[in-house]
Formats: structure tokens, sequence, C-alpha cells
């Protein structure tokens, strides 16, 4: 068999989970991984009807983001420059946790990604969150009207499966200071149909999977994944590595980038059938702030990042250090972090100071 990929090696499971440089690098293809997904809609939209979008329409999931935050936001950018904050969320609901035998319920964010495009939208940076960072969570409303008060220590992770998505962007937005334009989260689960819908995904491993838990059994070298392997492939954990998350998250990464290389590869504009049931089913696994919650706003704004080469964004992490209290989490290290968000506000160019990272000795 042949090997066209490997399999990073993992950092020691008692780091904190975004500590070192390889999940850095993960984060990088995230991004690259959004940015490509908005503009395969973009000529998946060329090869469909008009007249069949409303049923596209209909698979994307809005969030009213500025209903459920209120005015209490910061100004937008005074240029065209955009900030999209993108979740990575791996929802565990109705039938999808079977594949787990019902040992994890709800849905958790297991990336974030805040990405700038300055004004001119020709480059991209996105600056990842590290899930083990500890902030103060603002007080905020559920989707069902119930208030959640404020909350000092508290792991960014944990925000999104308490309190929603619209506590997430208001927290995000009150540590840096900045006004998320638009909200994009990817659910992987969503992916079975679109991998079925595709014909499968080639993924190459360097070792042995066996996890009893996810049911998923390959060998090290290539396989061509169905839409339930594939989703037990990007839940697998306990079989790679230390079992420690960031196996889990590396090969969800590695997934994306071959399921958007497949994706490259079909014929969507020869023929609109299939196109059709690829949008579908890619549609059906975004969820979206309401602005932007329709394929027409999707492709027209897939089109306005068409200047964007994903493969030069620049991607930095989140200026942290160790927390006293706490070695297994971090918090943001000061001045570097001020620094960073303040150059993003003002749409210049981010020093190579404010890139500098205690926790990781950057």
């Amino acid at each position: 068999m042949t090997h066209s990929a490997t399999t990073e090696p993992r950092p020691d499971r008692r780091a904190p989970s975004d500590g070192g440089r390889r999940p850095q690098r993960g984060k990088r293809r995230w991004g690259r991984i959004v940015l490509l997904s908005l503009l395969v809609l973009v000529l998946a939209a060329g090869g469909i009807g008009y007249w069949l979008y409303s049923g596209l329409d209909n698979n994307i999931k809005g969030v009213d983001i500025d209903r459920a935050i209120g005015d209490d936001r910061p100004e937008k950018l005074p240029t065209s420059g955009q900030n999209i904050l993108i979740l990575g969320s791996d929802s565990r609901a109705g039938a999808n946790g079977a594949l787990d035998k019902a040992k994890v319920s709800g849905a958790r964010s297991d990336t974030a990604l805040v990405m700038h495009i300055p004004e001119g939208r020709t480059k991209a940076v996105a600056i990842s969150i590290p899930r083990d960072t500890l902030v103060t969570r603002p007080e905020c409303t559920k989707a069902d009207g119930t208030e959640v008060s404020s909350a000092k220590r508290v792991m960014f992770n944990s925000i999104y499966s308490q309190v929603g998505p619209a506590c997430v962007v208001k927290t995000v937005e009150q540590i840096s200071g900045i006004r998320m334009d638009h909200y994009v989260e990817v659910d992987f689960a969503g992916f079975k149909g679109l991998v079925d819908a595709i014909g499968g995904v080639t993924v190459t491993v360097d070792q042995d999977i066996h996890d009893s838990s996810s049911g998923l059994n390959l060998t090290a070298g290539t396989h061509r994944l169905d839409g339930t392997q594939a989703l037990q492939f990007v839940r697998t954990r306990h079989g790679i590595g230390d079992g420690s998350d960031l196996g889990r998250i590396g090969l969800q990464q590695q997934f994306m980038l071959a399921l958007l290389s497949e994706i490259k590869k079909q014929n969507l504009l020869g023929s609109p059938t299939k196109t059709y049931k690829i949008a579908d089913e890619l549609t059906a696994a975004l969820t979206t702030d309401s602005d932007l919650a329709s394929l027409t706003k999707l492709a027209s704004f897939g089109r306005s990042l068409n200047g964007v080469d994903p493969s030069t964004m620049e991607t930095i992490m989140l200026p942290v250090a160790y927390d006293k209290v706490d070695p297994n989490r971090v918090v943001a290290a000061e001045p570097q972090a001020t620094q960073l968000w303040k150059a993003v506000r003002s749409d210049a160019t981010i020093p190579e100071s404010a890139k500098k990272s205690p926790a990781t000795g950057g």
C-alpha cells in the first residue's frame, strides 16, 4: 500500500492541549478548510439551478447573534476587513451517538479560530484560541432565554456546551475587543452523508488503529472510507497515540483535508444532480450567523474571498502562559495578547513581539 500522509507524533497528554506548535499547524489547516469550503460552495452554486436554492437554504442553520448578544458589542472595523469566528464542533446527538456506544452526548467545540481578513481581502490571518485557556465568561442568554451569570476562570472550551454559540462569540469579543462580523460552525457528524455522496474519502495512516469505542479498525496504509467509517475516523481517540484529544483532533484535520481534495476532484459543473447532492450534504453540516444562513449569501461571501489564497494564510496562536494555580490550564499572556488584538482591531500588521507565547517558549 502507498503512503501519502502521516500521522504526527502526539504531545505529552499532561501538557495543555494547545500548548505546542503542532496543534498550531493543525489550526492553520482548519482555517484553510473553512476558506476552501466556502469556495467549494461558490463552485457548487454555479452548477445548480437557482430554483433549487430554497432546498439548500433550509439546510443551513442560522444563529441570530445580534439578537442573542444585544448592543453590548465592540464597534465594527472602519474598513472593509472582516472578522469571522470559526468553530469546529463534534455533535453526538441522535443516531450519531450510537457510534460511541452512548458514552458521550451533546456537542463540543473542538477548534476555535478568529479569522481576520484585512481590507482588500487578499490575505487572511487565523488566530487560534487554545481550548484550555481560562477566561472570564460574560453574562449570557441561552437559546431558551435562560440568563447565565458571568463567571471567572472558565475553560474556554466549556462555554459552547454549557451556554451556546452566541456566548462563545460574546466571550471572544470581550477578551479581544473585536467585533465578530460572522460566525461559522462546521459539524463533523454532518459530513457522513457528504462522504457517501462523493463516493468515499481516501486516507493514509502510518499505524494500525483499533478503537473499540468508535468501532474503527484500520491497518497501517491507505484506505477508502465510506460515510460510517469516516465518522468513526474523526471520532476515534483511544486507538491512537496517547489517547488524548490531540490525537483525535489530528485525525479530524487530516480527514477534512482529504475530504476537500476529493470534492475538488468532482466534476461539479458537469453533473448538476451530483452537484446538488454534494451541496445538500455540505450545507447540512453548517451553522452560521443569520446574515450568512442561505446559499446565496454564503456563495456571495465566498466570492468576496476569492482573492485569499488559503496556502498563504498566516496562523498565530493566542499568546498564553501556564496558569499559576493549575498548570494543566493556560491564561492569556500579557502584554502580548493585548498587542495582538490591538493590531487586529486597527487592521494593522501584527508585530512579532505579539506572537511570542511563554507556554511554547516562542
